[in-house]
Parts: structure tokens; C-alpha cells; sequence
């Protein structure tokens, strides 16, 4: 799945959105004492997706891709759903699909970037509750978005059937945050519990199903504004 496409060019083009790109790129470690890169240039390079930008400098030379984050306590650490909900989770404004097990991660710090021959652009991360033993370069077109977020349980209505989110899967002693469709929902009433509905989800990496509770979910930002689309017509 093309998770950055799928998600609508028009995220690219959003000065916004390159402006915080830029401003990653420009905090990392790597560009110290580096000409700043500028937030048009990163438009820019999304809008002709084909050669790297003569003007953008690059890091050091490509190298292996590093080890993702190992199946461990600190997965669960990072990654359970009550800290997605805490103030500090909030202000992370990215995540990133690890190549090594194809689980989404918040990240912590963009330590660097670089362009590959093929003009493709990656960004070494860093990824909340892991060390620098676990960094690890990903596609920015491919691996890296803008965090996704929990909904209140008054939002609950805003899901749909078709809607792609992050389900928290536990494994044993696995605990990882996979992409997911929702494939059926069952609405129920809300007690003082909160919601109670039923989101039958299929994970997009093995398409195993599964019922969970919305608090098991996060979704992509655009639910927020697609539901505002439907309340105006």
C-alpha cells in the first residue's frame, strides 16, 4: 500500500505540512553548520518526485538500512493506546513504518537525511523508546507521515466502514502497532465506559481479522476533516 499517496497529494503540497518536514530536517544532528533547507525546496521535491534537488546538500553516503526496533517491553512502552492519549504523545507530529517488521512507530528525532541514486529521498529516525542502536533509515514517500491520532469515544461516528487505521496488536510478547481495515462496525450504546462499539478490523500485513474497542485505533488525520465535509453537505 502506498501509504503517503493513498493519503492524498495534496499533503505534499500543503506549505504547512513541508514547512514542519523542513524544520525536522533542519533540527537534525546531521545538518549541523549545513545550509538550512528550505520548506519550498521539500514542495518542491515532492512535486517532481523524480530527481533529487541540485540545491539540497547531501548527508553522508547511503549505507545499509539498520536493524528496527526488536520485539521487546520497549515497543509496549511506546506504543501502548492510553500514551497516545497523553499530552506528551500529542506533540510527536510524525510516524514512520519500520522495514523491519512493517509496524508504525512514532518518531522521536529525524537525525538525518540523504538521497539515494535513484533520486528518492530517506530520513534516518529515531523512534520513541528506542535508542541509537535502533535508528533506521526510511522512504519519505513511502515510510513517513504525519501522526496518527486517537478519536474521543463522542467520535466514534466519524469511522466508517473502508477506513484504514493503526490497530494495537498484542501478540504473546508482541505489542506492535499494524495498519488495518475497518471491515464492519457494530454500533452500540455508550455507557459510562465510554464507547462500546464493535470495529471488526483486517490487518493489511497478514489479513487476519479481529473485534476490537476504539481505543485499540488511530487514524489518520483526514478522518477529522472528511467527517466535517459530510456534517456541511
Amino acid at each position: 500500500m502506498e501509504h503517503l499517496l493513498r493519503d492524498g497529494r495534496e499533503q505534499f503540497l500543503d506549505p504547512e505540512f513541508c514547512k514542519k518536514l523542513a524544520r525536522a530536517f533542519n533540527s537534525s544532528k546531521g545538518r549541523t553548520g549545513k545550509p538550512a533547507v528550505k520548506w519550498t525546496e521539500v514542495q518542491n521535491w515532492f512535486q517532481n518526485n523524480q530527481q533529487q534537488q541540485t540545491d539540497l546538500p547531501k548527508d553522508a553516503p547511503a549505507e545499509p538500512v539498520t536493524k528496527g526496533p526488536p520485539v521487546s517491553e520497549a515497543v509496549e512502552d511506546s506504543k501502548m493506546p492510553k500514551d497516545k492519549k497523553d499530552s506528551d504523545r500529542r506533540k510527536l507530529e510524525f510516524e514512520a513504518q519500520s522495514a523491519s517488521d512493517g509496524a508504525w512507530y512514532d518518531i522521536e528525532e529525524f537525525m538525518g537525511h540523504r538521497f539515494l541514486d535513484s533520486g528518492d529521498a530517506e530520513v534516518r529516525v529515531r523512534y520513541v523508546g528506542f535508542g541509537p542502536d535502533e535508528d533506521e533509515w526510511v522512504n519519505v514517500m513511502k515510510a513517513v507521515r504525519i501522526r496518527s491520532i486517537t478519536l474521543e469515544d463522542s467520535e466514534c461516528h466519524k469511522v466508517k466502514v473502508g477506513d484504514i487505521a493503526l490497530c494495537f496488536q498484542e501478540r504473546k510478547d508482541i505489542a506492535r502497532y499494524f495498519e488495518a481495515e475497518i471491515i464492519e462496525i457494530q454500533r452500540r450504546v455508550h455507557d459510562m465506559r465510554g464507547c462500546r462499539c464493535l470495529f471488526t478490523i483486517r490487518y493489511t500485513h497478514d489479513n487476519m481479522e479481529e473485534k476490537v474497542r476504539l481505543r485499540r485505533l488511530c487514524f489518520r488525520p483526514n478522518i477529522l476533516a472528511g467527517s466535517q465535509e459530510t456534517v456541511k453537505k
